[in-house]
């Protein structure tokens, strides 16, 4: 499966993250703090017919470079997205200092 010719999109409408793949969506839910321009991201969910083909791992970091370009900070409350976050020091920055001291 070629994941290049697959794109993650934001949904605000529905607060989430999406990819889908030959019709099956995988979504990374969020929550937005306008206030605080804070993207919570809460629950990553992968359709079990594309588990362990690397779809979680491409829309948590598509989901990151969103939230990079624009200009959120994250707050990373999903148990995967912790565990990306853990391997890929690169997205640190998109987190405050209390966040960030998680991954030290």
């Amino acid at each position: 499966m070629n994941l290049d010719a697959y794109e993650t999109i934001n949904n605000p409408d529905k607060k989430r993250f999406e990819l889908e793949i030959d019709g099956v969506l995988s979504v990374i839910e969020y929550t937005f703090k306008k206030s605080t321009n804070q993207m919570f991201l809460v629950h990553t969910e992968v359709d079990p017919s594309l588990r362990g083909k690397g779809v979680a791992s491409k829309i948590v970091k598509e989901a990151l470079d969103i939230i990079r370009k624009e200009g959120h900070e994250l707050v990373p409350l999903c148990p995967f997205v912790v565990a990306f976050l853990k391997k890929h020091k690169e997205y640190h920055d998109l987190m405050n200092e209390k966040n960030q001291a998680r991954f030290k």
